[in-house]
């Protein structure tokens, strides 16, 4: 299997690209991202890409994979409505329809975020742009979409997000993950399961 991973850096992505790393199913992992994951490794090429709006100028490189995993996400905090659907709609959408038109036997996962509002409606702005981003990737012609909605997700292997509150929430409550587990068990998971599988 081939993989294309966008967020490679984040959280999640790096989660990703570890468990693709280490799979021995996955042959190929080509991480794009504004930034490079910094890992050296015989499977993995890296990407770095400015423009998120068009991947025209890559077209070339995005042939002949399987699955993509799209982990690029921010948190809403502070951002404008249509700043947050710039990063999470319009950048997720140009990579599908990028990825479709050359892979349509592809799957495509998207990680999205538990309360995620598909009916495009609701009061909250980041689940209203999440859900219409679902809807929109749903509609494309891969030959499977999922959509990831977790609520927590708890960094394994020295993985750590970007965002600073984020890491200190983690340290506080990174003890009681065994009891959220047991208690909410559709809505915690690691970063060792959003690999492949």
């Amino acid at each position: 299997m081939n993989v294309v991973l966008f967020g490679a850096t984040g959280m999640v992505g790096q989660g990703v690209l570890r468990e693709c790393l280490q799979d021995p199913s996955v042959e190929r992992v080509l991480a794009i991202g504004r930034s490079a994951a910094g890992q050296r490794h015989d499977k993995l090429r890296e990407l770095v890409v400015r423009d998120f709006a068009d991947f025209s100028s890559i077209e070339r490189d995005l042939s002949g994979y399987d699955a993509c995993f799209f982990c690029l996400g921010i948190t809403s905090a502070g951002m404008s409505e249509a700043d947050y659907r710039r990063v999470t709609y319009d950048i997720a959408m140009a990579a599908a329809r990028a990825l479709v038109k050359l892979n349509p036997g592809m799957t495509f996962i998207f990680v999205s975020g538990a309360g995620a509002d598909s009916s495009e409606k609701g009061r909250v702005m980041w689940a209203r742009v999440k859900g219409q981003t679902e809807n929109a990737l749903l509609a494309l012609p891969f030959k499977g979409v999922y959509v990831f909605r977790p609520a927590a997700i708890q960094p394994l292997h020295g993985i750590r997000s970007k965002t600073a509150w984020i890491n200190a929430a983690y340290a506080v409550v990174g003890p009681l993950y065994p009891v959220f587990k047991a208690l909410f068990p559709k809505y915690v998971t690691t970063t060792e399961m959003v690999g492949p599988r």
